[in-house]
């Protein structure tokens, strides 16, 4: 794979990252010492969770795959 088109890809990975991150600051609010606070959180919908965790899972094992190849190491 060509160094430009694994770049785009690690990007890719990194924007669905945030989406996530992106959730949690919508819906938990933090603490004055900047932790989230789990116990003041809004319900986080479940559906929406998995189709963004996912995404994001799907996007690792593509970047897994990249490094492989690059490597030329076998996967175990």
């Amino acid at each position: 794979m060509e160094k430009e088109k694994a770049i785009k890809e690690f990007k890719r990975y990194e924007e669905m990252r945030m989406e996530i991150y992106d959730l949690f600051e919508k819906k938990i609010p933090k603490k004055p010492d900047g932790t989230y606070d789990f116990e003041a959180a809004k319900p986080l919908e479940a559906k929406e969770m998995f189709d963004l965790f996912f995404k994001l899972d799907y996007q690792a094992r593509k970047i897994r795959g990249i490094a492989i190849n690059a490597l030329g190491v076998k996967p175990e």
